[in-house]
């Protein structure tokens, strides 16, 4: 049996890897294990002398294998066999493996007899600029692979809700690597692949989306290991641990307005390029050289601030850096990387890092789902870090007091910045998914997006409201009326939260129904003041299955979210599916534009048992408690008659409500057809300010135009509630109704009902106590009327 030697910088670091490779073996089919780490128990470094004699305590006529971290250790372990018995040293060989992983494959595998180059080449699945260093490069498969007949396989479900994205994607390539195996992915769904698994950037272009049917293969001695591990992965959803949603509205306060939404403070200009003009490449072996040593010194940051993040914020937010550091590892990435450069075809290392990684973020940004292209950010993100690396830029560290903008907000600036010195963030791009914007908001740091691109100096006074998507550089009144704000938001959601439980009734003695958006029964249990549910999300709620709930389970989950309400009226919408809102198990055909596809209520009049199975526990639970059932993504009187007849089929119980969103403007201009006969109709804002204003909120180029408060949406909303039947309730369950200015509006308008997220119920319920409606009315007459969103916003009387 081989030896096995640990080179590395930190004792502590090298025992505890020994420690967990040594678990994977029973102990008396362990390969000696010797560690030559640190200068002593707690000095950092590598000694060579240190290294020779563990080499000599692992030697073995079978040969040693020597794993190490980076940078001195590999120059102390090839010192090392100058200084021992050139026969021990022909045995010895150097591997440029990842320490901890090579290390576990290396035990076990040693633990099973094989030769040194069996183990070497197990190890060896790591760092492609280690293994160009030390020679012993082990050649990559082709990014798209053949699958052989024969091959060890299965089919999985892709279950979490944003699919294979950067962190699930990093842990399938990490499972990956530690099997002695090729390893495909293959999307069943859309036909893309097969890709190589081991892979970061392959993975990524599968575009596995929530409900997407994948297929693994593996060939090799340990395939069916490779299989089975990557099964179980895929069974627990990938341990793809939800980042904290960037939920619109204000969260608890806390300093530099936590939450708020408001900053005020001089502007910190960080949106410029790296800039490479001044950069002198010199021979293809030296900028490979430097190459590796920007993205090793890009490891090291990327290390230190996920470890950082995981101690200040949270384990989720930190995960979200060890998905960029597989991208810095990906074995893909950097033999494009080293190409270029030996092809001369850019400006030496930083236009072979800028080019490749330029190329994989535009992968991204082809993607469907906008969670996913958002990921672009990161890619940009590593590839800025390795730029500055590159030209000797060193990272700054914003002055205090200040206001950062930038072009876009990665998630590496996010956990960086001092939340006790920055008081927000304006991001020029637009979207609110951006691992960026989690963490920020996460932290509680204020951030605006979708600034665009107005002038900003350095130093100059600049303000926002990010409730009121108002930026401002040098305001009149010297952001007074900022800070004005932001005290004023403080005490007011301080205030709500004490009368959260009492009534909104408007100051002219008219009661507007609060409810809470719930997709989980904890959901119901959080939502604190809320009069009931105007929307249960039943696709969330049974999000994660990859089988469809058995009528009985949906009634006990249905029964759990009624009984968090006390009793209070719930309503159940049924199965929204389609456009960015999968089910696993209920896969659907690739559409060319799936948001003009199959969506809601029309993807069940080809699978009605599924609706069938749900309507008859809507039924079960509605008599036993108040409840009401409304049908998503309704465009016809037709579709709203099928409806009907699948729940008139199973004798729904007296007092079942039934209702419609109006989610498409077709629906709400014919409305009185559509709600005949109907006790009310819900207002999804979010769609239909997308279909009014032909805009993806999810692409930065167009969501800016995507605003609720835009007249032609506000008319649109005017038209539902003039024009639906006599005695038809008429709600709103989109963001507009988590947006107090917004609430009032629509109150004017004269909806009935608002169900806002659960947070925000408390806060929209004291914004209508103080409202009269009667002055509302007029408010939202004069809205119709106006050119744009901003004009709305700036109305006089609407901002409190």
């Amino acid at each position: 049996m081989i030896g096995i030697v640990v080179v590395s910088h930190s004792r502590a670091l090298a025992e505890a890897a020994v420690g967990l490779a040594s678990e994977m073996v029973a102990e008396g089919n362990r390969p000696v294990i010797a560690v030559a780490a640190g200068l002593d128990e707690t000095t950092f470094g590598t000694d060579a002398a240190a290294v020779a004699e563990a080499i000599g305590v692992a030697d073995s006529p079978d040969g040693v294998l020597v794993l190490l971290d980076l940078g001195s250790a590999v120059l102390s372990a090839e010192l090392a066999l100058e200084f021992v018995d050139p026969e021990v040293a022909e045995r010895v060989k150097l591997s440029s493996a990842p320490l901890v992983e090579g290390l576990v494959a290396a035990v076990v595998t040693a633990s099973t007899g094989a030769t040194l180059d069996a183990v070497l080449t197990e190890a060896s699945r790591g760092l492609a600029g280690k293994q160009d260093h030390l020679g012993d490069a082990v050649a990559e498969e082709p990014p798209a692979l053949e699958v052989a007949q024969g091959n060890s396989f299965i089919e999985v479900v892709v279950s979490n809700e944003h699919g294979l994205h950067a962190r699930p994607a990093a842990k399938v390539v990490a499972l990956v690597q530690r099997f002695h195996a090729q390893v495909t992915l293959t999307n069943l769904t859309t036909g893309k692949g097969p890709v190589n698994a081991g892979s970061l950037s392959m993975v990524a272009t599968l575009n596995a989306q929530q409900g997407n049917r994948l297929r693994i293969s593996a060939s090799g001695y340990e395939a069916d290991e490779a299989v089975a591990a990557l099964g179980a992965l895929a069974d627990r959803a990938f341990d793809d641990v939800p980042a904290p949603a960037a939920a619109a509205g204000p969260a608890p306060a806390g300093k530099s307005g936590s939450g708020l939404d408001v900053a005020v403070g001089p502007a910190i200009v960080a949106d410029q390029e790296v800039d490479l003009s001044w950069y002198q490449a010199g021979d293809v072996d030296a900028e490979r050289q430097r190459a590796k040593d920007a993205m090793w010194t890009a490891e090291d940051q990327l290390a230190a601030l996920r470890d950082k993040t995981a101690e200040t914020v949270g384990a989720a937010e930190a995960s979200i850096f060890d998905a960029q550091l597989a991208l810095l590892g990906d074995a893909v990435v950097l033999d494009s990387v080293f190409q270029a450069i030996s092809q001369g075809e850019n400006k030496g290392a930083p236009g072979a890092w800028k080019s490749t990684l330029d190329e994989l973020a535009t992968t991204f940004e082809g993607l469907d789902d906008p969670y996913q292209r958002e990921r672009a950010q990161d890619v940009r993100s590593v590839r800025d870090r390795v730029l500055r690396a590159l030209v000797g830029q060193r990272e700054t560290e914003p002055a205090e007091g200040g206001l950062l903008v930038v072009r876009e907000l990665d998630a590496a600036t996010a956990a960086g910045v001092d939340a006790e010195r920055i008081v927000g963030v304006a991001v020029r791009a637009a979207g609110t998914t951006g691992h960026g914007v989690i963490v920020a908001r996460s932290r509680g740091i204020p951030v605006i997006t979708g600034i665009g691109e107005v002038s900003v100096a350095a130093g100059a006074l600049v303000a926002f409201d990010a409730r009121r998507h108002e930026f401002v550089v040098d305001p009149a009144d010297g952001g007074e009326s900022f800070r004005t704000a932001l005290r004023e938001r403080a005490a007011e959601r301080e205030a709500a939260l004490v009368e959260a439980e009492l009534p909104a009734v408007t100051v002219d003695g008219r009661t507007i129904a609060v409810l809470a958006n719930v997709g989980s029964v904890q959901d119901a249990v959080d939502a604190r003041g809320a009069d009931g549910s105007g929307l249960v999300r039943t696709e969330v709620l049974f999000g994660e299955r990859r089988v469809a709930p058995t009528v009985d389970e949906q009634v006990e989950a249905f029964r759990a979210i009624a009984a968090a309400f006390g009793g209070k009226p719930i309503t159940i919408r049924t199965w929204d599916i389609g456009g960015d809102k999968p089910l696993a198990f209920l896969p659907q055909e690739r559409e060319a534009n799936p948001f003009l596809g199959e969506r809601g209520i029309r993807v069940f009049r080809r699978r009605p048992e599924l609706l069938r199975d749900q309507l008859k526990a809507i039924c079960q639970v509605a008599a036993e408690t108040p409840v009401q059932v409304m049908f998503p993504m309704v465009t016809t009187a037709e579709e709203v008659a099928w409806a009907r007849a699948e729940l008139d089929a199973l004798g729904p119980p007296e007092g079942l409500k039934v209702g419609i969103m109006v989610e498409v403007p077709a629906a709400a201009l014919r409305i009185a057809t559509l709600a005949d006969g109907l006790d009310f109709v819900s207002i999804g804002t979010n769609d239909l300010t997308q279909y009014t204003t032909a805009s993806d909120r999810g692409n930065s180029a167009v969501a800016g135009l995507a605003d609720g408060l835009d007249p032609a949406v506000l008319q649109l909303i005017d038209r539902v509630v003039r024009g639906v039947p006599a005695g038809v309730e008429v709600a709103v369950c989109g963001d507009l109704a988590s947006d107090p200015d917004a609430a009032v509006l629509l109150a004017g308008l004269g909806v009935h009902e608002l169900s806002a997220v659960g947070p925000q119920v408390p806060t929209i319920k004291a914004r209508l106590r103080r409202t009269d409606l009667t002055a509302a009315a007029a408010l939202a007459t004069e809205a119709l009327a106006l050119k744009g969103a901003a004009e709305v916003r700036g109305l006089p009387g609407l901002t409190a």
